[in-house]
C-alpha cells in the first residue's frame, strides 16, 4: 500500500510539473486557441477515441459524465497518460519532422453510493507550439505581398469535476462543470517592402462549461449513449507591445508597451455526440460515435481562415479471450479503430480535415482492474496546397489506469 501511494504521488507530480509545457507543434495551432486537444482516459486512444456508451466500470470514461453511475461499489480509480509524437510537415516547397512528448491526463474517481460515482481530471483542452518562418500572404486588394514570421507557446487547461447517477439498472445521468484557464504569446513580425512591425502579445483566457450526458442499457450486451456540451464564452485578456521600424534598424517606433487591455471573447459551441456499444458472446466489443460542432454558429472568424461546423466519427473494436482468469495471456486486451474529424477550420476555402487509425493492447497488472495501456495512431492531418501544409504524424499514447479496493477486509494475508 505504501509502494503505491509513492507511486501516486510521484505521478501526480510528474503531470503538474508537465502541465505548464505546451503540447502542440502543430502550425495549424496559430488558429484561435491553438489546437484542441484529445485526452483520451484508459484504452480509448486505441479504439478511436470513441466510447461514449462505455460505462465507468473498468476505467474512468471522460466522454461521458454519465457512465460514472455504473462504477462498481468501493472501487477507487485513478488515471494518468502522456504521448509521444513525431511528426512530419510538407508544403509545395519542403518538408521537415519534429518530435514532441506530451502530457495528457490525471483523473481520479470513486463513488459516492450504489448508484452514484464522482470524478476529478485535469487536462489540456488547448495547446499552441507554432514557429512559421518568412511566410508569403497577400495583401487584401493589392498585388503586392507582406511576409510573418510567428512563434507562440502556451494553450487552454480543462479542470473537469463530474458526478453520475444510475436511475434503476438501466439508465444513467451525469453532469460535468469545466473550469477553462490558461495563457497563451504569440510573438509576431511582419515585413512589408522596408518596414517592419513585431507584436509581443500574451493572452489570458478563462470560463466554465457544462455538459450533461446519458447512457441506456438496452439490454446486458447493448448501451447507447449521449451526451450535450453547452456553448460557452471564453473570456480573454491581454498585454501587448507593438514596434515599427525600418529594415536597416536605424529608426524605430514604439507604438504600445506591456499595454493591458481586453480582447475579443472566445466561443465555444454547442457539441453533443451519440454513441452505441455492442458486446458479444466472444468477448469482442464494438464502439461506434458520431460528434458534432456547430462553430459556425458562434459568428467569429480568425484573421486566415472561417469557423465551419464539425463532424467526428469513430469507430473501435476490443477484443479479450477471458476464457481462463488465471491465464495472464487470457487477460490481455486487444483494440483497433478508425477516426475521422472534418475540423472546424476552413483556410483559402479548403476544411483542415483529420483522419487516423489506432492499434492497441491492454495488459492487466495483478488481479484487479488495473492496466497499462499502450497503443499506436497513425494519422493525417492538412493537405499540401498553396499555402497549406499537410501533416502525418505517428503517435504513442501510454496510460496508467489504476484500481483500488476500498473498505474491504481481507480474509488473508
Amino acid at each position: 500500500m505504501k509502494n503505491t501511494i509513492a507511486l501516486l504521488f510521484f505521478l501526480i507530480l510528474v503531470s503538474f510539473s508537465s502541465f505548464s509545457q505546451s503540447l502542440s507543434s502543430s502550425p495549424y495551432s496559430i488558429y484561435g486557441l491553438g489546437s484542441l486537444y484529445d485526452s483520451d482516459f484508459g484504452s480509448l486512444s486505441a479504439i478511436g477515441s470513441s466510447g461514449v456508451a462505455l460505462p465507468s466500470n473498468r476505467f474512468i470514461n471522460n466522454l461521458n459524465p454519465a457512465s460514472l453511475g455504473f462504477m462498481y461499489q468501493n472501487h477507487f480509480l485513478f488515471d494518468v497518460g502522456g504521448k509521444a509524437i513525431q511528426t512530419s510537415y510538407q508544403d509545395v516547397s519542403k518538408k521537415e519532422s519534429r518530435n514532441n512528448v506530451q502530457f495528457s491526463h490525471i483523473a481520479f474517481a470513486f463513488p459516492l453510493s450504489t448508484k452514484s460515482a464522482v470524478s476529478v481530471a485535469l487536462k489540456p483542452y488547448s495547446s499552441a507550439g507554432f514557429k512559421i518562418s518568412d511566410y508569403k500572404l497577400p495583401i487584401q486588394d493589392s498585388n503586392e505581398e507582406y511576409t510573418l514570421s510567428a512563434t507562440g507557446t502556451g494553450g487552454l487547461n480543462n479542470f473537469d469535476i463530474s458526478y453520475g447517477y444510475r436511475i434503476g439498472k438501466k439508465v444513467a445521468l451525469g453532469l460535468t462543470s469545466s473550469i477553462l484557464f490558461g495563457s497563451t504569446t504569440d510573438n509576431r513580425e511582419y515585413v512589408i517592402a522596408n518596414s517592419v512591425t513585431t507584436i509581443d502579445k500574451e493572452s489570458n483566457y478563462n470560463g466554465v462549461r457544462l455538459n450533461l450526458g446519458g447512457q441506456f442499457k438496452v439490454d446486458s450486451t447493448f448501451t447507447i449513449g449521449a451526451n450535450f456540451k453547452s456553448p460557452s464564452k471564453v473570456n480573454a485578456a491581454k498585454v501587448q507591445s507593438v514596434i515599427t521600424y525600418n529594415a536597416n534598424l536605424d529608426a524605430s517606433n514604439t507604438i504600445e508597451s506591456q499595454a493591458s487591455s481586453d480582447v475579443d471573447d472566445y466561443f465555444l459551441p454547442f457539441e453533443f455526440a451519440v454513441g452505441i456499444n455492442k458486446q458479444f458472446k466472444n468477448n469482442l466489443s464494438v464502439s461506434m460515435d458520431y460528434e458534432k460542432a456547430f462553430w459556425k454558429n458562434t459568428d467569429q472568424a480568425d484573421m486566415y481562415g472561417n469557423y465551419l461546423n464539425q463532424d467526428k466519427f469513430k469507430l473501435g473494436f476490443s477484443y479479450r479471450k477471458e476464457k481462463d482468469l488465471r491465464s495472464y495471456f487470457d487477460r490481455i486486451q486487444f483494440s483497433t479503430g478508425i477516426n475521422y474529424d472534418t475540423g472546424f477550420l476552413e483556410i483559402d476555402n479548403k476544411r483542415i480535415a483529420n483522419k487516423a487509425v489506432s492499434f492497441g493492447i491492454s495488459l492487466p497488472i495483478e488481479n484487479t482492474f488495473s492496466a497499462l495501456n499502450i497503443s499506436y495512431s497513425y494519422g493525417q492531418k492538412g493537405r499540401i496546397s498553396n499555402g497549406l501544409i499537410k501533416e502525418n504524424y505517428h503517435k504513442i499514447s501510454v496510460n496508467l489506469s489504476l484500481d483500488g479496493i476500498w473498505f474491504v477486509k481481507r480474509k488473508f494475508e
